[in-house]
């Protein structure tokens, strides 16, 4: 059942593998690994169809889901988690579902992602509504659990999106918006972790920053929505508010404070002379956006 996924075949580059020194086999995988973005590029206008809809969610109140099983289950769940600490977003706001639940994070639960019971499940325990995205990651494009969450998403009214690592996948017929990456065979036949994990990252993170700035956290290139919760990133956002407002330590330092910690309202405060409360009322009117509140 596997033969024909690109992702399953043996890969000529690579037969010998087992008698190459260090140095040819890491040569090999950096040349195989070379051809990931380029084929993610490939890939942009569906990416980008993609996105749309999920910052059309958040407007309405949405929410971004990711689910997978293995490596892929875990991809999304790194995704959804920084997106809290770069962008401010609640914790709640992109959500990462694992066939087996948080424990496979570490170790696999066998037999989870045979499941379609579970995939449907999880969606309905956080509540699956027809406001929401539920982007389906699975290499092979075949994993049940992923079939049946984009299914359920169908079935609700979200929208659905497909990512996988095989030409007409069985998840990208079922999804909206089908993304479908071929990066040719791995170098470890079989062992998608390697050129297809590194291909859903590069999409996720394609598909949560551009989503972000389509919703206002960014101003320029700079991160003016992050959260302030350690010591790195206080300093990190009182250089964002140097760069945006064009102003020396001292004075990002004093504005960040009078901001409540929030970079984003003291560079509006810092560009416009607004207080505090005019500020955060200005972003507030202009959805977040600092470019649209300082004009």
């Amino acid at each position: 059942m596997l033969n024909h996924l690109t992702t399953e075949t043996r890969n000529e580059r690579t037969m010998n593998l087992d008698q190459m020194s260090a140095e040819e086999l890491l040569k090999v995988m950096n040349d195989e690994d070379a051809k990931v973005a380029l084929a993610v590029r490939k890939q942009i206008p569906q990416i980008a169809e993609a996105v749309k809809k999920i910052i059309k969610s958040f407007k309405s109140g949405g929410r971004l889901i990711y689910m997978g099983a293995g490596t892929s289950g875990r991809i999304g769940l790194l995704d959804a988690v920084e997106c809290p600490p770069t962008f401010g977003a609640d914790p709640n706001e992109v959500i990462g579902l694992i066939a087996g639940g948080e424990r496979a994070f570490i170790k696999a639960v066998e037999g989870a992602e045979d499941s379609k019971t579970l995939g449907i499940q999880d969606l309905k325990n956080i509540k699956l509504t027809k406001h929401d995205v539920v982007v389906g990651i699975a290499a092979s494009g075949r994993t049940p659990y992923v079939i049946s969450g984009l299914e359920y998403a169908n079935k609700i009214g979200a929208a659905s999106i497909a990512i996988s690592c095989n030409k007409d996948s069985e998840i990208g017929k079922i999804a909206q918006v089908a993304i479908e990456v071929v990066n040719g065979p791995e170098v470890l036949t079989g062992s998608t972790r390697l050129k297809a994990g590194t291909a859903q990252k590069l999409i996720c993170n394609m598909l949560s920053t551009a989503s972000m700035i389509g919703i206002g956290k960014v101003y320029g290139n700079l991160m003016v929505d992050l959260q302030l919760t350690n010591k790195k990133l206080v300093e990190r956002a009182k250089r964002i508010i140097m760069e945006a407002a064009s102003c020396d330590f001292q004075t990002a330092e004093e504005y960040l404070r009078k901001a409540h910690n929030k970079p984003k309202v003291a560079i509006v405060m810092l560009l416009t002379g607004m207080t505090y409360e005019e500020a955060a009322e200005r972003l507030e009117k202009n959805q977040g956006f600092v470019r649209k509140a300082i004009e």
